[in-house]
């Protein structure tokens, strides 16, 4: 059995995962109805204990731009990925372009922030909203990292 707060996150992120592909496009991908999709990251009582197949992760990650359960599990180990040069996914650029976006992204999670916590506690919503300017965040570390291994040789 899965603990509430490993489940709660791998949840969250197998919704992101379906959310980057968007719900017809997983649907058609994995072979699965919307409804067993959302099932697998339902947080109700009753779908708990369901969670996304390996082969439907694996399905939906190679469709999506970020790979957020991989992504989930690894950083629920303590690990830190790193692509490989031969499927490497970095936006045109270099690492001067990455700074910018990293601070245009950060100053955005800030701003996010200050809104959520303006009547002291931070919603549901706020939450979802701070998640994905953080996943951003970190989607933008990776280019950097990349744009690096590259530059290093």
């Amino acid at each position: 059995m899965v603990s509430d707060r490993i489940g709660n996150y791998l949840k969250k992120h197998s919704e992101a995962l379906v959310k980057d592909l968007g719900i017809e496009a997983a649907a058609r991908i994995s072979g699965k109805s919307k409804a067993t999709l959302g099932r697998y990251y339902s947080t109700d009582p009753e779908h708990a204990n369901r969670f996304m197949p390996i082969d439907v992760v694996a399905l939906l990650e190679q469709a999506a731009r970020f790979p957020h359960v991989t992504v989930a599990l690894a950083d629920l180990r303590g690990v830190t990925l790193s692509h490989d040069g031969g499927r490497q996914n970095a936006r045109p650029g270099g690492v001067n372009s990455d700074v910018v976006a990293l601070s245009q992204r950060f100053a955005m999670l800030m701003g996010e922030y200050n809104q959520s916590i303006e009547d002291g506690r931070i919603s549901l919503n706020e939450a979802k909203r701070l998640l994905a300017e953080t996943l951003a965040i970190q989607k933008v570390l990776i280019d950097m990292k990349l744009h690096l291994e590259q530059e290093a040789g």
